[in-house]
């Protein structure tokens, strides 16, 4: 058994918190500090899983779950994760989001540059942003399963690249490695590859530029 962080307590916190429990681990969810009654609504959408705080995340779990809106990112304070493995989840989407301060200068850099080159401590990966909650709860599958959905891992830290693969793994994902933190840009929205249920052998030929989904 693992211990798994997850920052952020809506839908795709929660679903990723239901499959890592599943899984057998043992799990700490970090809310916002404003919102009440947490541990009742983890009662309801992720029975087992339990309240913490930020201090208590960095201190005891193996890997932790950004799943916060990306324009919220700035009010987590990641510094407290520094030397931690860090799952970036999170998505812009700029009419939720706006135009966020982290963003200001960004250029051409992914979004998770973005936050890595505002918390360089961070091991942070990008993985698990791709696919839709309700498809967490729905295409999990054991290891060896027939068609069993790929998962793409981009990070420039290769140990913190594999530990995030066994675990998406040991939650129901065929994981596969794509490459730096810069290569996960195919996975933001509007890529080819986001919200699409691929296999591995697809998802290694459209990272690597080869192959094309269909439609």
């Amino acid at each position: 058994m693992s211990t798994v962080g997850v920052i952020g307590a809506g839908k795709v916190g929660t679903a990723i918190a239901r499959l890592a429990l599943a899984a057998g681990d043992d799990v700490l969810i970090a809310g916002s500090p404003n919102a009440q009654f947490l541990e009742q609504i983890l009662a309801m959408t992720a029975p087992g899983a339990r309240v913490a705080s930020l201090d208590e995340l960095a201190d005891a779990a193996e890997l932790t779950v950004l799943a916060v809106p990306f324009g919220k990112i700035d009010s987590v304070d990641l510094e407290r994760f520094t030397g931690a493995v860090v799952v970036d989840a999170a998505n812009y989407w700029e009419p939720v989001d706006g135009t966020p301060a982290i963003l200001a200068g960004a250029g051409a850099l992914s979004t998770s540059e973005v936050v890595q080159a505002r918390h360089p401590g961070v091991r942070l990966v990008k993985s698990l942003n791709h696919l839709g909650y309700h498809d967490m709860d729905t295409d999990a599958a054991p290891a060896g399963s027939a068609g069993r959905r790929a998962l793409a891992v981009a990070a420039d830290d290769e140990e913190a690249s594999d530990i995030v693969a066994s675990f998406l793994d040991r939650i129901g994902f065929d994981p596969v490695h794509v490459g730096a933190l810069a290569d996960g840009a195919i996975l933001q929205p509007g890529e080819a590859l986001f919200g699409r249920f691929v296999q591995r052998a697809e998802l290694l030929a459209v990272a690597a530029g080869r192959g094309e989904l269909a439609a």
